[in-house]
């Protein structure tokens, strides 16, 4: 019964998070100075460098700024569908 009620109001803390996640990623590009064109466009290169050795899920890829005391860090969650074999 727990595990029912937990996963049915389990939706509103995975949105509680996720609108958190985006606020703190916000706040981290303002401190770095980051636009969201320049993101975007680093987004897609790593799309592009990863894509000649491995099929990966676009939707499913996501990257973040990590900003610690004095520096910001790159993290980047890419799922991986299959490793390919030849280089194009």
């Amino acid at each position: 019964m727990l595990d029912f009620l937990g996963r049915l109001f389990k939706g509103s803390e995975g949105s509680k998070t996720k609108a958190k996640e985006r606020l703190r990623l916000v706040l981290v590009h303002d401190r770095a100075s980051l636009s969201p064109g320049l993101v975007n466009a680093l987004k897609e290169d790593l799309i592009e460098v990863i894509s000649k050795y491995m099929e990966i899920d676009e939707a499913g890829m996501e990257v973040m700024f990590d900003e610690g005391d004095d520096s910001v860090a790159l993290t980047a969650n890419i799922p991986v569908k299959s490793v390919k074999r030849r280089v194009d």
